[in-house]
């Protein structure tokens, strides 16, 4: 079970590396197949992409392509509720991506200088959605809405055929509410190379995004610069700053939340009170015997769960910032008042009101956020995940006769002489 210590400037900050190095860990056996996967299917196309899909998933799909009659049928086949759920949660999310948009722009100078950037979304993207056990329409909806807001020419998702074949439903049905173009049903880095060079039927994507197992991670790492991706996710996590305000109830389920996602999941507290650690404890141990993932949970909370217990805020503050969680929920009487202060989090949960999985679904900001402490550095996905930028310049004659001297010092000084004669030569006599 989640052991409590007490921070001291040593026990938490080693905790805390530990924590760390879980993430950095590289399976060479994983990148050995994955790296045979990626080379058959460059070769070889659809026929390796259907091996491997037999291979995997049990059984060819009925169809590689879905057809969009399919797609279109697929709210039928689902809980009238659920697809309602569904239009919710999007209208959530396309509220809150749409105001991400970014504009192109252009100035104009006295001189008769013109300069701006064109900004305009990506021509194909490939969305990878898991299936089975691990199929999540709440994914489809955060990576698609973006992308078709960005501006998207052809999104093309790939997932798993169910055991039967078919298409999962509810998957198909997120697809078409989020505005998907094309669904191919393939799974496993072998969809994901597809996608990276393209098959006889799989079109050739920019960007690849999406979650995915061991395999698909490691396949799109291997990828990237061939294309572009996300982000290379590790496992989840959250960390909950709590004060004496707190219910240790909410505490222990909101925690548990997170470690029901894998046996690598960290769910860490970070509090002023001794007695809210404890309480927190007992109703972890009270709640889990009722939860269908307790295993999951109970392996997660002991490897990879702490509560610490810090002197005053400041401190608590400082260990979230230090470990720049996916996931951060601030559990305090004024939860406003720490906004200011926490730099370093993918997305941040304010009050006793507000928990992690409100973001997960359906409040409106993205839920694929950096891990492994990346939040230092990287973003949320967004809608400027799928734009790219151009800038453009025009100069008359006069204007660079003006600027010359300076441009051709700059390249001389650099040693470039044939940049410096690229500017000369247009003014010699």
């Amino acid at each position: 079970m989640i052991q409590i210590i007490k921070a001291d400037g040593k026990t938490e900050v080693e905790f805390l590396k530990r924590l760390g190095e879980r993430s950095r860990s590289t399976n060479a056996g994983v990148t050995a197949v994955v790296s045979e996967i990626i080379d058959n299917v460059r070769e070889n196309g659809d026929k390796a992409v259907m091996e491997y899909t037999v291979k995997f998933d049990g059984k060819a799909p009925e169809m590689l392509e879905v057809p969009r009659e399919v797609i279109e049928n697929s709210l039928a086949e689902c809980d009238p509720a659920f697809v309602e759920t569904l239009r919710k949660a999007a209208a959530n999310i396309r509220d809150f991506h749409e105001r991400q948009k970014q504009q192109s722009w252009l100035t104009a100078k006295e001189n008769g200088v013109i300069m701006g950037q064109r900004v305009r979304g990506l021509n194909r993207v490939g969305l990878y959605v898991p299936g089975g056990t691990a199929a999540y329409p709440s994914s489809v909806l955060m990576n698609a809405i973006p992308a078709k807001i960005a501006g998207v020419k052809e999104l093309i998702m790939t997932t798993p055929p169910l055991k039967n074949g078919k298409p999962n439903p509810d998957i198909m049905a997120a697809a078409l509410i989020a505005g998907v173009d094309r669904v191919f049903l393939m799974g496993g880095a072998q969809a994901v190379a597809a996608l990276a060079y393209g098959t006889e039927s799989v079109p050739r994507v920019d960007k690849i995004v999406g979650p995915g197992n061991i395999y698909v991670a490691t396949a799109k790492k291997l990828l990237y610069g061939n294309v572009d991706i996300d982000m290379i996710a590790g496992p989840s996590e959250i960390l909950v700053l709590a004060d004496e305000s707190a219910n240790p109830k909410f505490l222990a389920a909101d925690l548990m939340s997170q470690a029901e996602h894998d046996r690598l999941a960290s769910a860490l507290l970070v509090t002023t009170s001794e007695a809210l650690a404890e309480e927190t404890v007992s109703q972890l141990e009270r709640q889990m015997q009722m939860l269908s993932r307790r295993d999951i949970i109970e392996e997660s909370l002991t490897n990879y769960g702490v509560i610490i217990v810090c002197d005053a805020m400041d401190k608590a503050v400082e260990l979230a910032n230090d470990l720049a969680p996916e996931h951060l929920e601030v559990c305090c009487k004024n939860p406003m008042e720490y906004i200011g202060r926490l730099d370093n989090a993918g997305s941040v949960f304010l009050g006793h009101y507000s928990p992690e999985p409100l973001g997960d679904y359906f409040a409106g900001p993205n839920h694929v956020l950096p891990t492994g402490g990346t939040a230092r550095f990287f973003s949320p996905l967004s809608v400027d995940s799928f734009i790219k930028k151009s800038s453009f310049i025009y100069y008359t004659e006069d204007a660079l006769e003006n600027d010359k001297d300076d441009i051709m010092r700059f390249a001389q000084t650099e040693g470039l002489t044939a940049h410096a004669n690229s500017i000369g030569v247009r003014f010699e006599d």
